[in-house]
């Protein structure tokens, strides 16, 4: 395989990367369209709508800010700032960021009920085939690995046996999918649960697999998005500690 991988659409040559990536946040949303017809919604149509609105507008500000704090010499040396930033983005700001967007706009409308549960699994499609796209930049993205010499090390464009993250990354979130689902099926959750499991389970990943990321790191080893996962963590810290606050009360009746 040749990194980058490229197609060709109408003459022009693109990244297969900026197909992957459209189409993944496509078929994300048509999948979470179709759980909700299918599932049911306890959320009032307006209600969710603003909450889609709350996460889109959040994940799209916090992806491009932690995305340009992963460097922060660059960050503070852009000749603009503001082209940087927007140049920059990462799926753990994009999540944190849609979850203060999500809960900001719920406190405005007054909406009490969970809205994570039914974005989950759309949420891991979307990223998956995102993921895809990313493996096929290879080294001309920064979502590759550090050098590896264990078998399934992989050059990525510059001839160095790398950790293929992207792959790593898919994996789990296969691996994950089925086991919430798995989950779901053998206990009785909470509203609210599964998406609470979603972002503990990939917050505590990305913070492991970022040691293996080239990147800046902080006095103390740690990268920016190492920092956010810790953040994220700490602010699930009660569903960590007390894991029955998952399942519904009636089942210790």
């Amino acid at each position: 395989m040749v990194f980058p991988v490229t197609i060709t659409l109408g003459g022009l040559q693109l990244p297969l990367h900026t197909l992957t990536e459209t189409l993944g946040m496509f078929l994300g949303f048509r999948y979470f369209l179709f759980l909700r017809r299918r599932q049911g919604d306890q959320v009032h149509d307006s209600n969710r709508i603003w909450a889609i609105i709350g996460a889109m507008f959040g994940a799209l500000l916090g992806s491009r800010l932690l995305g340009a704090l992963e460097y922060p010499p660059g960050f503070s040396s852009a000749g603009n700032l503001l082209v940087y930033i927007y140049k920059s983005k990462t799926i753990v700001g994009g999540l944190l960021g849609g979850l203060i967007g999500v809960e900001g706009i719920k406190k405005i409308v007054g909406e009490r009920s969970s809205t994570g549960d039914l974005f989950v699994y759309p949420l891991m499609l979307a990223i998956i085939i995102g993921r895809i796209g990313c493996f096929t930049m290879g080294v001309y993205e920064e979502t590759y690995g550090l050098p590896t010499a264990l078998p399934w090390g992989m050059d990525l464009g510059d001839h160095i046996l790398r950790h293929p993250v992207s792959l790593y990354e898919i994996v789990f979130l296969i691996i994950l999918w089925i086991t919430l689902h798995l989950i779901s099926k053998r206990f009785v959750l909470e509203s609210g649960a599964l998406f609470k499991l979603f972002m503990i389970a990939y917050l505590l990943f990305r913070f492991l697999l970022d040691f293996i990321k080239p990147g800046y790191r902080f006095p103390g080893g740690l990268g920016s998005i190492q920092i956010a996962c810790l953040l994220g963590l700490v602010y699930y810290a009660r569903v960590i500690i007390f894991p029955s606050r998952l399942l519904k009360k009636e089942q210790y009746a």
